[in-house]
């Protein structure tokens, strides 16, 4: 297979740029995420106050005003400083278990689908049997082992999370080592190594880009759903899924205590959702036009 000569990148560089601009779903998700994760990264800078320490009792369920633009929880914290510090929790747990899940899944799923044979039926015979599972309880039955942490948390989530990357990563393996430049490689003397580094691993890193993408909002969900159940981040800790554990039983009093989490945590999974739908419009050759 013939590599694209200096002259041609910078023309599809440019003709991907002029086509990424005009997909809607990419600019409006790639926007909210560039904004959360300066947010996150920013949290100490632009938080009013420490979402730990700076609790104050007087303030007790004190509304939405000026000292408290999105009210205070009941132990007179202000519920701003805490969404913003739970951004952190939430991407920094998003990002990791995908990241883990990329890397554990896509190495399963090139072994499996270059390899076949025993190698294949060891991996696809785990994968279906987490897959036999819905991924969060199997997250809350470990969970309920290990013990609730963030780490835990992490942990959980990761050795649910490759299942379907190493799935689809196998599949296209399964496809491309067919082609006639993997066999060509093959017959001039390439390792498998080389052959899957150079050759296949290219090949199938959009498709894994976009599905890990996608993936980043369901983890920061299921860490939500964790924390609201009182497995994930443990007081006092700020995470949008125990604040919206809190705030529960205070919806009548306080609605402001659910209601502004509950938005964070929908804005994110939406933005990553948005980005993942874009990046696979303009990655997948069959979404050209």
């Amino acid at each position: 297979m013939k590599a694209p000569t200096p002259a041609r990148i910078a023309p599809l560089r440019r003709s991907r740029w002029r086509r990424a601009r005009r997909l809607r779903n990419l600019t409006i998700g790639g926007s909210i995420i560039v904004v959360l994760v300066a947010v996150a990264i920013l949290a100490p800078w632009i938080a009013p106050f420490d979402p730990v320490k700076d609790a104050d009792l007087n303030n007790y369920l004190q509304p939405p005003g000026d000292r408290y633009p999105l009210g205070a929880d009941l132990f007179g914290r202000d519920v701003l400083s805490r969404i913003i510090y739970g951004a952190r929790v939430s991407l920094g747990v998003g990002i990791a278990v995908q990241a883990s899940a990329l890397t554990l899944g896509m190495t399963l799923g090139l072994l499996s689908g270059f390899y076949g044979g025993w190698i294949d039926n060891v991996i696809m015979r785990l994968a279906e049997v987490i897959f036999a599972f819905p991924g969060l309880l199997f997250a809350i039955t470990i969970m309920a082992v290990i013990g609730p942490s963030l780490y835990n948390v992490f942990l959980a989530l990761g050795l649910v999370s490759w299942t379907s990357l190493a799935r689809l990563v196998r599949g296209q393996v399964l496809t491309i080592r067919q082609h006639e430049y993997v066999e060509a490689a093959r017959a001039v003397g390439a390792s498998n190594a080389r052959i899957i580094v150079r050759h296949i691993l290219p090949n199938t890193t959009a498709s894994a880009i976009i599905l890990v993408t996608l993936g980043i909002g369901g983890a920061i969900l299921a860490e939500a759903s964790l924390s609201f159940l009182g497995l994930g981040a443990q007081p006092p800790t700020p995470s949008w899924g125990s604040m919206l554990s809190t705030g529960r039983d205070y919806l009548l009093q306080a609605p402001w205590l659910s209601i502004y989490p509950g938005l964070a945590i929908f804005l994110t999974v939406m933005g990553f959702n948005l980005l993942g739908d874009g990046l696979r419009d303009l990655l997948d050759p069959r979404m050209q036009t």
